[in-house]
């Protein structure tokens, strides 16, 4: 019987430290950590504002490759939801979601898993640092509350290892993300006409007579080209019936610092014809060539005006965009030089900048 009451004294006792320390204890937590990365603030922004490449950056999916992953709600900006589906017994069902966000100055989450506690939420915010503000810093914060559920309180003693181990770790491959996203702000293309932003559409099916070139990197040259090889193209044009159907393209091959390598194509169809291109018949001569383009989604920059040497860096800044929004880029970049060949040597040059993403 005393064995017994010193058992009872003894769990009492246990249960009255177990009480008073876990009242003791916080009934909330608060986690901080900070990044720095080079890349514009506008790529920066756009990244964590949106769930389409929460997979390449966020830890949690490296804990289980397997894990469904089920996007929702708006591309961008709140109420755009990520959910989450493992068989991992400490990850199971969650999710993420944007539930404010201020450009070029913060984005705030909502999280729902299976650990102990409420209300949890993350922040990014982000500040320019650096030598006359090139770099952004990036600042994560993550906060729990656990109100009087006192195993929870006892959770909270070990978040700084588990959370703030994998925000360290978010944050590393999110900067390692960014670093290969080209580094031009896309958002000077649309600053004076919001219709000039960057957006994806869909390409109709198509016929392309092309020749292709390579000269060196001088306006002169590059245009004589374009104008020679435009001739092989009415010539072929004219022999099978065809009109153009749309302004000439040039596809950018490799822009290098000396030479240019690129082709010229120029959408036809048969004259008159109507309605969705199908596959044409056409016979061609010297070094044009028929291709046939089944429809595709590309990101494009509609509109853009400058002389052509300006392409490249419109090119990146597209590329940039498309990134940030989880497209991967494929087959190669080109213009549809919608003022003709000759103003697109001068400032008077006018195009539709493509590329197509899958």
């Amino acid at each position: 019987m005393t064995r017994l009451i010193e058992i009872l004294i003894s769990l009492a006792i246990v249960a009255a430290l177990f009480l008073i320390v876990g009242i003791a204890l916080p009934a909330s937590r608060h986690l901080e950590h900070s990044v720095e990365t080079n890349r514009k603030l506008t790529i920066v922004y756009d990244t964590l504002n949106s769930m389409r490449r929460f997979k390449d950056w966020n830890i949690l999916v490296l804990k289980d490759p397997q894990m469904q992953l089920k996007l929702s709600g708006p591309e961008s900006g709140v109420g755009s939801r990520l959910d989450y589906d493992s068989k991992e017994k400490g990850l199971r069902q969650g999710s993420w979601e944007i539930t404010a966000s201020e450009p070029g100055k913060r984005v705030a989450y909502a999280i729902t898993d299976i650990e102990p506690g409420k209300n949890k939420r993350t922040e990014f915010t982000f500040k320019p640092t650096g030598r006359g503000g090139r770099n952004i810093e990036i600042t994560q914060t993550y906060d729990v509350d656990y109100g009087w559920n006192l195993l929870g309180r006892y959770a909270g003693l070990y978040v700084s290892s588990s959370v703030g181990e994998d925000m360290k770790m978010s944050l590393a491959r999110l900067t390692n993300m960014l670093a290969a996203v080209p580094n031009y702000d896309y958002a000077e293309l649309s600053k004076d006409d919001p219709a000039k932003a960057p957006k994806i559409v869909e390409r109709p099916a198509e016929n392309l007579l092309v020749v292709t070139a390579a000269v060196e990197r001088s306006n002169e040259k590059v245009m004589g080209q374009i104008n020679s090889n435009m001739e092989w193209i009415k010539k072929v044009m004219a022999a099978n019936g065809l009109e153009a159907d749309g302004p000439v393209r040039i596809i950018t091959n490799e822009f290098g610092a000396e030479m240019y390598s690129f082709d010229v194509a120029q959408p036809v169809r048969k004259i008159g014809a109507t309605g969705p291109a199908t596959k044409l018949d056409i016979k061609v001569e010297g070094p044009v060539t028929a291709v046939f383009n089944e429809p595709a989604k590309v990101a494009m920059v509609p509109g853009f005006k400058g002389h052509m040497a300006n392409l490249a860096k419109v090119r990146d800044a597209l590329r940039g965009w498309a990134m940030t929004r989880g497209y991967e880029t494929v087959e190669r970049p080109y213009e549809a030089w919608k003022a003709g060949v000759a103003a697109g040597f001068t400032e008077e040059g006018e195009y539709d900048v493509f590329w197509a993403v899958k």
